[in-house]
């Protein structure tokens, strides 16, 4: 698929049918996620492929935004191997973690799937109830299915600010 077509067409799927994820499509959502770019190359990102009906249920009382995706992708780094910015005050986890959730969700619809992100949920309970270890900082959920019968885009998907609203030139 064209890369503008992937940018332009993708949507945040609020609604998710039954259909369950290839094994095939989903490692390659994953091998996208590990090719993204980090500071320093440090890799720190932690992926958590939810499936088990157990722990997606756990997920639904953490967010109201599952929308009965079959699979969540819990994007999290490592505390403890990121790069500090110069001056010591910033470290690049929670932008490398981003970097690699962006790759996968455009991943995602190049491989014929719907994907949401998701930020609607405590990060620490939410870890929890993962089990993830102390040393990770979750950052944000990946819903991945395939879309339900009569789902689509929200009415304000295509709406865009002009660019010279977000871009100034100096």
């Amino acid at each position: 698929m064209e890369f503008f077509e992937v940018v332009k067409n993708r949507y945040s799927c609020k609604k998710f049918g039954g259909k369950p994820v290839e094994k095939e499509k989903l490692d390659r959502v994953l091998e996208a996620g590990r090719l993204a770019p980090t500071a320093k190359n440090a890799q720190p990102q932690k992926i958590t492929v939810v499936t088990s009906e157990k722990l997606l249920l756990a997920l639904d009382k953490c967010t109201p935004c599952r929308y009965g995706a079959p699979v969540v992708i819990a994007v999290a780094y490592d505390k403890n191997n990121v790069y500090t910015y110069p001056g010591g005050k910033y470290n690049a986890g929670a932008e490398d973690a981003t970097i690699v959730a962006t790759h996968m969700m455009l991943a995602a619809y190049d491989a014929g799937l719907d994907s949401c992100w998701l930020n609607c949920f405590d990060p620490d309970e939410t870890a929890k109830a993962l089990n993830l270890p102390d040393d990770e900082q979750l950052v944000m959920l990946l819903d991945v299915g395939y879309a339900a019968d009569g789902a689509g885009p929200l009415e304000n998907h295509s709406k865009r600010k002009p660019l010279e609203a977000t871009v100034k030139y100096l």
